[in-house]
């Protein structure tokens, strides 16, 4: 029976917000557990969430498990100084005194940055070798936004990455990295290990797996992985992380050097030659709104618009009211947006109670170019405490805490806020204040894909658009200093210079 240390830390990072992400945000997360210590973490993850839940079930008790710490908390600005040294000095304590250990598994986000270290997870990784020496796996998990290093290809022995957007496939992640694991332990560290960049971004909004050609690329990936194989992973990046590393890439990891560059070149060249078929339309909000209010005339179902620049899983303050706007100067009907992040709003309206009349200027407190509150007169529909379980998919019936909610209604527009941020990725974020999601004509929400495995089954249609907000969706337009020069911004756009 091998001894496997295993602890989690998971961040993404978006370089272009100015709220940073410090130690209590891991420890107070609205809709995740927090920080969790030794046997807190096999009891939290024994039966599903995270990677860590897969990997502690593939596991099948064959092996000792040393669990050490894991957290995450919802992405944001970058990670302070004191908080990665906090938390990756504590799992490297741990790893410490759990010696010896016969491997290592780590799961990881993949687009962590913090103020010392624009890679965190290759300087985490780089802190764990040094522990348990030159001859002891090392597995990991990334999230499919992950931006791969070569410091992380080189300390890991195998990367096991997401291969869907929506994300609903953590737990398989995880049960794949414990395969991998049970491998390595009878096999040994690979010789072959390659890493390929591609030269250009990807936008969030052009990386969803349910449709082309993600959905071909993750297909091919998988299939082209051989018994010599402990793991071929193509990733999407993260392009709000400005490092070095950003983007898209292919890594492998194999017993032979030559299988390990035969694959990721194979799979890079697919890639590159579907460059142009990346691109998607992205709309203004006052076009978005008049698309949506002209398809919602003949719908059977709701029509679905991404408010996708504020999105709290990409780093979004999740207070801006761009697309309120919009909707309120179009006298849009059977509208709902949300969810807007707003303590001091959401705090009147309980004060008032349910049938008041409010006079607010509500969200756009966060200071992002053409942000700014929207003043008007809301009505009081709905109060509660903000705590509820999750129903969707991704969410996996995660217990959600987002401070004191309300619904409020603007002539024909209703508005969802919360006092914590909140991604609309899962209909519990609206269906907790009484809305029945199918009676809505129009529904605008803060994500970017996510909410696509648990919206699409009751959505007419859904697109996107571009009002002011936390995250870029052009990168493009973000002011990047240490991504390497001649990438790409986008799919066939621009290049970027030192």
């Amino acid at each position: 029976m091998a001894r496997i240390a295993i602890a989690g830390f998971m961040h993404e990072t978006n370089c272009f917000v100015p709220e940073l992400t410090d130690y209590e945000h891991f420890a107070r997360p609205a809709d995740r557990p927090g920080i969790l210590r030794g046997e807190e973490i096999l009891t939290e993850f024994a039966v599903s969430g995270a990677s860590t839940a897969g990997f502690i079930a593939g596991n099948d008790g064959n092996h000792e498990l040393a669990a050490l710490l894991w957290t995450s908390t919802t992405p944001g600005g970058t990670v302070t100084a004191h908080a990665y040294e906090r938390i990756a000095g504590e799992i490297i304590g741990r790893l410490s005194d759990a010696l010896p250990v016969d491997g290592v598994y780590l799961d990881l986000h993949g687009a962590m940055v913090s103020a010392q270290h624009e890679d965190g997870e290759g300087e985490l990784l780089r802190r764990v070798r040094a522990v348990v020496g030159d001859e002891v796996p090392i597995v990991i998990s990334l999230d499919y936004h992950a931006n791969v290093s070569p410091d992380m290809v080189a300390q890991a022995d195998a990367i096991l990455p997401y291969h869907t957007y929506p994300h609903v496939d953590q737990y398989a992640t995880g049960q794949r990295a414990s395969a991998a694991m049970k491998r390595l332990l009878i096999e040994g560290r690979p010789a072959g290990r390659a890493l390929r960049q591609l030269p250009f971004l990807l936008p969030l909004n052009f990386q969803c797996t349910l449709v082309q050609p993600s959905k071909g690329i993750v297909e091919a990936a998988a299939a082209r992985q051989t018994d010599d194989m402990l793991s071929l992973a193509y990733l999407a990046g993260f392009p709000p992380s400005d490092l070095a590393a950003c983007g898209p890439s292919v890594s492998a990891h194999a017993h032979s050097q030559k299988a390990a560059d035969a694959a990721v070149d194979e799979i890079t060249q697919m890639i590159a030659l579907k460059e142009a078929e990346f691109a998607q339309p992205l709309l203004s909000p006052d076009a978005a709104v008049q698309e949506a209010m002209r398809l919602a005339a003949s719908a059977q179902k709701p029509i679905v618009v991404a408010d996708t620049q504020d999105n709290p899983g990409c780093g979004g303050s999740g207070d801006t009211v761009g697309m309120l706007a919009a909707l309120v100067a179009h006298d849009a009907q059977g509208a709902l947006f949300g969810v807007v992040q707003d303590e001091r709003a959401a705090a009147a309206a309980h004060a008032a109670g349910v049938g008041a009349e409010l006079t607010l200027d509500l969200g756009g407190r966060t200071e992002l170019p053409g942000v700014e509150p929207f003043h008007g007169d809301f009505t009081v529909e709905v109060i509660n405490d903000g705590r509820y379980d999750t129903t969707g998919p991704v969410s996996q019936g995660k217990a959600y805490d987002v401070g004191l909610s309300a619904l409020l209604s603007i002539g024909g527009v209703k508005v969802a806020i919360s006092s914590r941020r909140v991604q609309a990725l899962d209909r519990s974020v609206f269906e907790h204040l009484g809305l029945v999601l199918q009676d809505q004509a129009i529904i605008v929400l803060k994500s970017t894909c996510h909410y696509r495995a648990h919206f699409d089954p009751i959505a007419e249609t859904t697109f996107a658009a571009i009002a002011p907000g936390g995250y870029v969706a052009n990168p493009a337009d973000c002011r990047y200093r240490k991504l390497r020069p001649g990438v790409r911004y986008y799919p066939l756009g621009p290049t970027h210079e030192a």
